[in-house]
């Protein structure tokens, strides 16, 4: 049964959980932690701070730094100061953080030290003042605004505390068919929904459990599970810099951890770095998989090798992250994501016909409804039409249900590649290479691989016949794009297979991959 005081606004619920958990620690890493009580304190002066800025009601605030315990802070400052708060992954390139801070129109932005450069580029030549608060030492770097500072200081006005359950709350960033990312509009009850409908209903998350997570916290599932989830719940959390298999297994045995979320790459990284043999050295009741699916085989030989439940759900960002889970009880269906999220609606549908499939392992395009589903993408009415239809996203995933009704994802009608759980859409990629004055026409697909799932390969077709230098095509890639989309291989290639109209036919480049390759 559904939590609903676990949908409430985020200040009335900081202030309920300070009174209740007190000084019991709610978030920690390698630097530091914060209290319940710190956590409503910290974020209540931060957020007074903020909306003293200049912003107006609304106004986009961004977020981009490393995971860290100020990360989780930030998401619920910008909250309270009645701001949306705009998550950018760190490891995106220049191009990139550029291209979306100017898309979001934000003026400030928080920061740490390691992304300040990106930051203060990414902000200049705006004609508004702007501002950029960094999380440093004892100074604050010239231009900037201490962090540490607005955390600890009494601002001269609380926050507004007034923002709507079903007002804007968090803009994150996903790619396009375009290749240009869009920002996703989520609410606070689409998000805090998912935590009550899944990780308090479903996995059983409550304050008794204490979180290893390793996950990008600029990620909807990082925002809902590792912060939101944890929060709401009253649970604590270490918050791991970056994912480490000897460092994940090494915490896993020297602290009395409960619940570890990752992606399925992560478990088989894990896998791999037991070498095969049990590891039952650690206090995990459960481990959580989102992001990317989930081969059974992996499922079911990791838990045999850690003797604890591996569950896997299917979730977008689009959907405030899952739509379906495993349930820790019961029979599952290995390979499989589980059962609709309760209040959620799920139908597949026939993407030739639009009529709903009705016959048990038939395919059709996951279509989904119900709180958890977006706002819509940001200044992008267009988009938003496409796939938003009489209350339904269509998530252009295909799937199967078996006759208990799990769902099965079977592929995607869109032309994602997922690696390693990160989301590459190949038109990224294709709109670098074709800017190189060495490249006459690319393709990208994608190739199996055995620990990340997919992996990008780009066929080129240069200027001049066997001319194509594979390192300095990976070098322009790495200049605008985040290293996780630079392409694994660059094959010479003599025309790029399309239909009339100019499309290109994926499917036959997939089929010059090796076959042992293939996807």
């Amino acid at each position: 049964m559904l939590n609903l005081e676990l949908i409430q606004p985020l200040p009335q619920m900081l202030v309920k959980q300070a009174e209740r958990f007190g000084e019991k620690v709610a978030f920690f890493d390698d630097r530091r932690s914060v209290s319940y009580v710190g956590l409503g304190d910290r974020t209540r002066r931060l957020a007074g701070h903020l909306a003293s800025m200049g912003p107006e009601r609304g106004d986009p605030v961004v977020i981009y730094m490393d995971n860290r315990v100020e990360t989780a802070e930030a998401y619920l400052a910008a909250t309270r100061a009645g701001l949306v708060g705009v998550c950018i992954n760190p490891a995106a390139a220049p191009a990139e953080v550029s291209y979306m801070v100017s898309d979001s129109g934000a003026h400030l932005i928080i920061t740490d030290e390691e992304h300040l450069q990106t930051a203060q580029a990414a902000l200049s030549g705006q004609d508004k003042p702007t501002t950029v608060v960094v999380t440093s030492g004892a100074l604050a770097p010239p231009g900037t605004v201490r962090y540490e500072e607005l955390s600890t200081t009494e601002p001269i006005a609380p926050p507004p505390d007034d923002l709507g359950l079903d007002e804007v709350a968090w803009m994150l960033y996903t790619s396009g068919t375009t290749g240009r990312p869009k920002g996703v509009l989520l609410t606070q009850r689409s998000c805090l929904w998912v935590v009550s409908a899944c990780w308090a209903t479903v996995t059983g998350l409550s304050p008794d459990d204490r979180v290893l997570s390793p996950l990008p916290l600029f990620h909807s599932y990082a925002l809902d599970m590792s912060v939101l989830g944890v929060f709401a719940v009253g649970a604590t959390e270490r918050i791991m810099t970056r994912f480490s298999t000897p460092r994940v297994l090494e915490l896993l045995e020297s602290d009395s951890f409960t619940v570890l979320p990752g992606v399925p790459t992560m478990f088989q990284y894990l896998l791999n770095g037991v070498g095969g043999a049990t590891f039952r050295k650690h206090s995990l009741r459960v481990c959580l998989s989102a992001g990317a699916i989930m081969p059974a085989a992996l499922n079911v030989e990791f838990e045999r090798a850690f003797g604890v439940p591996l569950l896997d759900g299917y979730g977008i960002t689009e959907t405030s992250t899952m739509v379906t889970m495993n349930w820790p009880t019961g029979a599952r269906t290995m390979g499989s994501c589980g059962l609709p999220l309760p209040g959620v609606g799920v139908r597949l549908v026939n993407p030739a016909t639009g009529e709903d499939v009705s016959i048990p392992g038939e395919e059709g395009e996951v279509w989904v409804s119900g709180p958890n589903v977006m706002v819509g993408y940001h200044n992008r009415p267009d988009a938003t039409s496409e796939v938003l239809r009489q209350g339904w996203y269509r998530t252009g995933d295909l799937g199967r249900k078996d006759a208990n009704g799990c769902l099965t994802i079977s592929g995607r009608t869109k032309e994602l590649i997922i690696r390693g759980g990160e989301n590459i859409y190949p038109a990224e990629i294709e709109a670098v290479l074709l800017k190189l004055p060495t490249v006459a026409d690319a393709a990208v697909v994608a190739r199996h691989h055995p620990e990340l799932g997919e992996v990008p390969v780009a066929f080129v077709v240069p200027m001049q016949k066997g001319s194509v230098d594979a390192n300095a095509l990976a070098e322009a890639c790495r200049a605008e794009l985040a290293s996780f989309k630079v392409p694994e291989e660059f094959i010479e290639i003599d025309a790029i297979p399309r239909t009339g109209s100019g499309k290109i036919m994926r499917y036959r480049l997939s089929e010059r991959l090796a076959p042992e390759a293939a996807p």
